[in-house]
């Protein structure tokens, strides 16, 4: 009877090592992503130090010093006052020595404002894959254009790993205004609270609210309405948010003009179609009335125009705003909180 068991125990992990051997095969790719992603987000959490060491460092400038008592300050604001989830997030500190550490790449369809996905488990369909490597980030990036898709790579200035990692401050995040810090940290704090899978849209935007409004509360707070430092966030983020309006009215009109061409028009015509568009909504940028003075919006593109994946970031991070806002406003009162708490209530994380 103990021989047939063995024989049956021996038999099953054999069947099992041939199941896991099989789906590693099936998602090596994933697989050899992941341990990278792993890797350089491990290498990352064990250099951070914490926090109190650089308060502590006589060498270490006294208004980077600042900056982190504010991120601690914003940490208890964003857990006491608005309900976000408290964890060991943002109380160490990796200095980046002036160095950037992640890429994200994404792509669209070329005539069409349609993302490419990825599938993660667990994520699910994910439109944005990052790297700690911008060799193989550049790699992935040319695979995609010579598939005919749109693609962009940018460098986050933050990101959040929704609890499988304790997430550092990263050193160039310091060197952002105080609004636009304290904005960051509730962006990251948002993910860690409410994430749908399969809705990267939904959770960027929400998170892009709960930022804001967060922030204007957390600002009004500590230095109060009248307070310069909260006048020069509401002004920055007035103007950005006129940009990307802007930005918002272009994707619109470019998905009209997709939809007016056809299988038969050639790649030139419709490329040649596309860039004057785009060209259009770049020159027009100019028109917009800001109250920061600076280069014309227009210039950050004279070197190159955008394309479809860029246009889809805007779509990712504040097309909803408006939906968000009136539910917080008219079943909620305005009242961040109790929206926050109903929503993660709506959402059971992931």
């Amino acid at each position: 009877m103990a021989g047939k068991t063995w024989k049956f125990i021996k038999r099953l992990l054999l069947a099992l090592l041939l199941v896991i051997l099989v789906l590693v095969a099936a998602y090596w790719d994933l697989v050899v992503y992941g341990l990278r992603q792993a890797k350089g987000q491990l290498n990352i959490v064990w250099n951070a130090r914490p926090v109190e060491e650089f308060l502590k460092d006589p060498q270490f400038p006294d208004s980077l010093k600042a900056k982190l008592v504010l991120i601690n300050e914003v940490r208890k604001y964003a857990i006491d006052s608005l309900g976000l989830k408290d964890t060991k997030n943002y109380k160490t500190l990796y200095d980046q020595k002036g160095e950037e550490i992640m890429w994200v790449v994404t792509a669209s369809e070329q005539f069409r404002l349609k993302a490419k996905e990825w599938e993660f488990p667990v994520l699910g369909a994910v439109p944005y894959k990052g790297f700690f490597n911008r060799e193989l980030a550049i790699e992935l990036g040319e695979e995609l254009k010579k598939e005919g898709w749109d693609v962009s790579i940018r460098n986050p200035g933050g990101w959040s790993t929704l609890g499988w990692f304790t997430d550092p401050i990263l050193s160039k995040m310091l060197e952002r205004s105080e609004g636009d810090l304290a904005n960051l940290i509730i962006h990251e704090m948002s993910h860690a609270t409410i994430f749908v899978k399969d809705s990267i849209d939904y959770n960027e935007n929400l998170a892009t609210f709960i930022g804001d409004r967060g922030t204007e509360k957390f600002l009004i707070s500590k230095y109060g309405e009248h307070a310069k430092e909260y006048q020069l966030y509401i002004n920055e983020n007035e103007d950005y948010l006129k940009f990307s309006d802007h930005m918002l009215r272009g994707s619109e009109k470019l998905d009209s003009l997709y939809k007016t061409m056809n299988e038969n028009d050639s790649v030139s015509h419709k490329l040649a179609l596309k860039t004057d568009m785009i060209k259009r909504i770049v020159s027009t940028l100019d028109t917009l009335t800001l109250s920061t003075a600076g280069p014309k919006p227009s210039s950050r593109y004279k070197e190159r125009l955008p394309n479809n994946a860029y246009f889809m970031n805007f779509r990712r991070y504040q097309a909803k705003q408006d939906t968000f806002w009136e539910e917080w406003e008219q079943k909620f009162n305005s009242d961040l909180k109790s929206y926050i708490k109903y929503l993660s209530e709506k959402h059971p994380f992931l």
